[in-house]
Parts: C-alpha cells; structure tokens; sequence
C-alpha cells in the first residue's frame, strides 16, 4: 500500500494544476447540484416495522388522520388568569385559517372539536393545519405563522405557538462553530510555525467537507434524510480533513529537513503519512458503516453519510494536499528552517534534532513510573464513567426554554395537564373493535399514570376503532415509557381483537428502545473490529488489547461526562444548557462509533512510530520513547483541533448536535491526552518485549505496512544499485 500511495502522491505532485482544478470543478458542482436538487430533511424519527409505526400507517389508511399536513398549536390564554374572550379568540383563528399554506384552523369553542381547559376556560387552543408535510414546511410560512402570533399577543391577550409545523432546522455555520476553526488555524500556526501552510491545511479540509456535505445535500433531493445527518458530516468531515491533512504535511516537512527534494518528499510523504491515514481512515468509515447492522433506516443513513464524507476526507489528502503541496514547495518550512538556510535541519539532525522539550519528559516521567501512571489513569477516567450508569435516553426532547414553543408547552401542561404534549393511541382491530375501544375507555384509568382517555375515531363496520389516552406525565418522561408497556401488556389478551399503542410518544419510546437495545451489539462489534484491525497493524495481542481497553475508558467517561452536564445539569451554564433531561437517543451509539474511529487514529499515529523503532533494532522502552517523541505532537495538534471543531458546536447548538458535540469533544480530551499520552505508554513499557508478540501460529497474518517499511527498502535498494554501477 506504501508504495501504490507513493505514486499517487508523485502523481498528483507532477499533474498538480489539474488535480487542484477537478477538485474546484468538483466543488463548484457540487454546489450547483446542493442547490437545485436538494430536498427536504426530516426532522422526526421511526423504524419501519415497529408496532407503534405499523398502527399509525393503519390509523392512516382507515381513517386518513395522518394523511394531513404538518400541525401546530395556537395556544391562548388571559395575562390575569381571567376567562377568555371567545370573540378576541375567534378574531385570531379567522386570521390564522387564512395564513398562506394553511389548510384549517379549529375554533378551540367549537363544540364539534373543543379546545378549551373547563367551562369557563382560562387556556385554550387551536390547531393549524399546513398543507406540508411535516418536516416539508417553508420557511416563509413558519415566519408568517409566528408573525401572526406574535401581532395576537399582547395586554388582553397572551398567545404562543408550538408543534412540529414551527420547529427550525438544525442551523450550521454560527459564530461559535467559526471560532472553532479560527482555534483551529490558531493550532495549526502554532504547529507549522507559518500562517501560510495552516491556511493551506484549512482551506483543503474546507474544499473535503465542503464536497461531502454538498454530496449529502444532493442526496436528501433522492431520499428522506434526518436533518441532523449534514451537520454529523460536516462536524466530522472538517474534523477528520485537518487532521489528515495534518498528518500527511507535517511528514512532508519532515522529509524536507533530511534533505529531501520537493517531488521526493511529496511521495515519501504520503507513502508513509498517507498510508496510516487511509488505514485511520478505514476505520471511522467501517465504525460509521457498521452503524448499519442495527437495523435502524435512519441511522443507516447517518453513518453511510458520515462515511462518505470521510471517503472524500480522506481522497483529498492523499490528492489534493501533495498537489498544494508542489506548489508550495519549500516554503511549506519556516524561512530559517529551509534547507541551505543557516541553523536549518538538515539530514544529519532530522526531525528528532532538537525534539525535546516538554515532550521527552513526559514520556519519561510516563514510562518511569508506569504502575502509578497506569493505575491514576484507570481510576479517574472510572471516576468520570460512574455517572453513566444512570443513563437515560429518549427521543422526545423539550424546546428551548424562554421559546415560544416552551411557553406553549408550559400552558397546555397548565390547561390540560403534562401529558396532553406526548398524547397515546391505542388501536383496536378486529370484529368487535369499537365495543372494546368503548370499554377500554372506562378501565384504562386503572393503569397507572393515565390521567384520561377518550374513544376516538371508528370505521364504518366498526372493526377498527382507536382511542386517545392522556398520561398524567409528560412525554419526555421515564413514566409515560413505563405507561408505553404498561398500556401493551393490558391489551395483549383481548379474545379476538388486536390493540397497537402508538402517536408519536410512543414511536420515539419505541425507537429509543431499539436504539439501547443495539447499543451492547454495536459496541462488541467495533472492539471486535478495533482488535482485529491493530492485530493486522501492529502484529501484537497485546498493544490492540491496550488500545481496546483505552477506547472503553475513554467511551465511558465521554458518557459519563455527558450524562453529568446534560441529565444532572452539573456544568450546564458551561455549555449554555438550557434545560436537563434524558440523553438523546442517538447520542450514544453514534458517539460509541465516531469515537471509536477517532481513537483508532491515535492510536495508529502514535503507536505505528513506537513500532518503527522497535523493527528498527532499538529495545522495547527506547523504542516507546522515541516513537512517542515523533508523533505525540502532531497528535496533540490533531486532538487540539478536533476538540476546538466539536467544542465550537456546543455553545450554541441544536439540542440534538449540542449533545453529540459535547461528548466527542470531551472523548478527544481522555482519549488523547490520558488514554494515548499516558495509558499506551504507561502500559507498553509495562509489558516490554511482550507488547510486540505475536503467537506463531498468527504468523500468516497479512502485513499491513503503515509505517512505509516497503518504501525504505525500495529506496535502499535504489540506492545499493546506484552505487554497484558507480563502481
């Protein structure tokens, strides 16, 4: 592999105008097809096949109660906590119904469909319906809806609005994701000690996510895709593409100081650089691919987007950055470091020349003291995990607090109780069905938490019949979960008839089940995967069984840290948390999987050095000190940069991407700066000449060169041969 990337990267060094000219075509295209064939995203989840799923496409196709559009609901209320005024109510619904993309607008004093608390009614509601599908709703109608709102309330009147018809997409592109690529570029001039080559290590990470994101907007005019599936692939891409970038540039400087020319330089570098970024690479795109056996669609399609974007991360790098690279040539060094300049570091010196520093000592200090290192690092990353037991994911999460849709939220809880926002449906079918629903009505209330329940639609020959329950608690809380089941077992046994729970509570209950049910199978999967892999790199038992038990800490202090901020509320004011509650359900198998990749990074940058040296002749404790030496900065340059791109999503996120973005940036911290820069080494020098055995009989394992041993050895033999024909 060493040597077929050699030549990519000679090839794009020699051919480097068109090569940087298909990537702009590429990127200009991608805009224009983003553009012009980009759809709608989908902001609610299900799985097809579910129960809860299966009864609404019946409610759908018996009764077509699903087969309108997007709602919202219009809450009203008096400022005293007076009575309406059913007129001053009446005036703002007659509005309403004539809004542009509205198809009704019930009057809450209707009597045929009644949307009042009490007989003399302090809170009251009406239901916009959009011709849109949810999720499908435009912007300018959301804007005249709340304008609308906004124009109603006032002294006699306080109106508020909520539903799945107003909700916002995720938004991308603020002013904390921007500082966090200025943190970026910060760190990468820092690293390269030149504002021109980190500019140019930004600018071909932008031009990678920018193609891949744009691949998965194009991609959302084909198929329904979850609205938070580009930002994962933009959060990802820019985070993986100025690392590997990173990677590949910080080797080719390196070449540089050992004299090498530009076009020399260019291929060792992604012969040797490029080699480990395709196999870390590989690794985040098999994780997030593998996100796939769960069998839940819409994570499917997260991880395959996520992926592809890596793909094009990844491409970029071993094209784009050698061709960017050639135009740079030598000026990619400081001026005082290029060579023929004085004090400039030549072949003799190399890159370790003066590599000291804080670096040296630390690794020292690790392997020094490596019982204590090791023991220190298991417990307080174990400290940080303890609240992860007490996890609890759901799918339903509360609007913003101060919003409109929270003040909304907040009245009906007041009006109609805490349930009526995560309202259930029982489906009954089967001959008899609206007898049963009748029934049900009245012995439902003995199942705990059901505050009422009301018959709702029946069928002409009454053999579905459906009926509306109202949990006593709200629908992001453990309770109306419990009710969930509670509510499936009391009809499991009805003699001929056939009763579904479902409404969207209960899709999202049935959903966040799934979810926690794949989670332990995800996770046995990529450790799997990850002992596997390492196994393939490292030729050892031992250093993939390290790496593996690193990644677990590091996965369970992440949660735990997340688990601590977002459900306890400790920290909050720190990333501008606006409410607590149960963790999203997605956050942790897609943390477990982007996490995992990460990792993997690491642990090949910083370990593959280690194992360099070990081939090389130098003993196991020299070896670990000098492969540490050469790759722990680049990798903390790396974790520095990615934890800025995922820290600049938190502060002002959407709920869903405040979540994820916490936990990775908090699992890049323990990953790479306790696990990678104190646990590897600790325990490697532990182990000693063990770390590197491998039993005989795995002696048949493919080698899998990613330290560019091939490369050596072709060079050196060119060179035995320049020299016999010298002679």
């Amino acid at each position: 592999m060493a040597v077929l990337l050699s030549r990519l990267g000679a090839l794009s060094y020699r051919r480097r105008l068109p090569v940087v000219l298909v990537w702009l075509v590429v990127l200009i295209g991608g805009g224009v097809g983003a553009v012009t064939l980009s759809g709608e995203t989908a902001s609610s989840f299900s799985i097809p096949g579910q129960e809860s799923t299966i009864a609404l496409e019946r409610i759908d196709e018996e009764f077509g109660s699903a087969a309108g559009g997007a709602t919202a609901r219009v809450v009203f209320a008096s400022p005293d906590g007076g009575v309406l005024d059913p007129a001053a109510v009446q005036a703002v619904v007659t509005e309403l119904g004539e809004l542009p993309g509205v198809t009704a607008a019930t009057n809450p004093f209707d009597p045929a469909n009644p949307g009042v608390n009490s007989a003399q009614p302090t809170i009251a509601y009406s239901t916009v319906v959009f011709d849109a599908q949810s999720g499908e709703v435009p912007a300018e109608q959301q804007d005249a809806l709340r304008t609308a709102v906004e124009d109603a309330d006032g002294a006699d009147l306080t109106v508020e609005v909520g539903g799945e018809a107003v909700q916002a997409p995720p938004h991308v592109g603020g002013p904390a994701e921007v500082i966090g690529v200025v943190v970026a570029l910060v760190v990468l001039a820092v690293t390269f000690g030149s504002l021109l080559v980190a500019g140019m290590n930004l600018l071909t990470a932008v031009i990678g996510v920018g193609v891949g994101v744009m691949g998965v907007t194009i991609a959302t005019g084909f198929t329904e895709l979850s609205s938070t599936t580009p930002i994962l692939a933009a959060m990802l891409g820019l985070a993986v593409g100025i690392d590997y970038a990173l990677f590949i540039i910080t080797r080719y400087r390196q070449e540089l100081r050992r004299g090498a020319d530009v076009g020399t330089a260019v291929s060792t570098a992604v012969g040797t650089a490029g080699s480990a970024v395709v196999t870390a690479g590989l690794t985040v795109v098999i994780a997030l691919a593998g996100l796939s056996v769960v069998g839940i669609p819409f994570l499917t399609q997260m991880g395959i987007a996520a992926a592809a974007t890596i793909v094009v991360a990844v491409l970029v790098a071993l094209t784009l950055v050698p061709a960017v690279l050639g135009f740079l040539g030598v000026r990619a060094l400081p001026r005082g470091k290029r060579p023929g300049a004085a004090g400039s570091a030549a072949a003799a010196g190399g890159p370790a020349a003066g590599s000291g520093g804080w670096l040296v000592r630390w690794v020292t200090a690790v392997t020094r003291r490596r019982v204590l290192s090791v023991l220190l690092t298991v417990v307080a990353l174990g400290v940080v995990a303890i609240p992860f037991a007490s996890l609890q994911t759901t799918l339903v999460q509360d609007p913003p607090e101060g919003s409109t849709e929270a003040a909304a939220q907040e009245l009906l809880a007041e009006g109609f109780g805490a349930g009526f926002n995560g309202p259930l449906v029982v489906l009954f079918e089967g001959d008899g069905a609206a007898a049963a629903a009748q029934q049900a009505a009245g012995t439902v209330a003995d199942v705990g938490d059901v505050a009422r329940a009301v018959p709702g639609d029946v069928n002409d020959d009454g053999t579905v019949a459906t009926l509306n329950v109202i949990p006593e608690s709200g629908p992001s809380d453990p309770a109306t979960e419990q009710l969930v089941a509670d509510l499936r077992a009391e009809f499991a046994d009805l003699d001929g008839i056939e009763a579904s729970v479902t409404g969207q509570t209960a899709v999202s209950v049935d959903v966040a089940q799934a979810l926690d049910e794949a989670l332990p199978v995800y996770l046995v999967l990529v450790v799997g995967l990850a002992l596997v892999l390492l196994v393939l790199v490292f030729r050892s038992l031992l250093v993939p069984v390290v790496g593996v038990l690193g990644f677990l800490l590091t996965v369970g202090a992440s949660l735990g840290a997340t688990v601590a901020v977002f459900q306890w509320g400790w920290l909050g004011d720190l990333v501008n948390l606006e409410d607590t509650g149960p963790l999203i359900s997605l956050a942790p198998i897609l943390v477990i999987g982007i996490l995992f990749g990460l990792a993997m990074d690491y642990q090949i940058f910083l370990v593959s050095r280690m194992h360099e040296a070990y081939t090389r002749g130098a003993e196991s404790l020299a070896a670990i000190r000098t492969g540490f030496r050469q790759a722990a900065p680049v990798v903390v340059a790396a974790a520095l940069i990615m934890f800025a791109v995922f820290a600049g999503f938190v502060p002002a996120g959407e709920s869903t991407i405040k979540m994820i973005a916490f936990a990775l940036a908090t699992g890049i911290v323990f990953d790479a700066f306790v696990v990678r820069m104190v646990l590897v080494p600790a325990a490697l020098a532990l182990l000693g000449e063990r770390a590197w055995w491998l039993p005989r009989w795995l002696g048949w394992l493919p080698r899998v060169d990613v330290e560019g041993a091939a490369l050596e050895q072709r060079s050196t033999a060119v060179e035995e041969l320049d020299h016999a024909a010298a002679r």
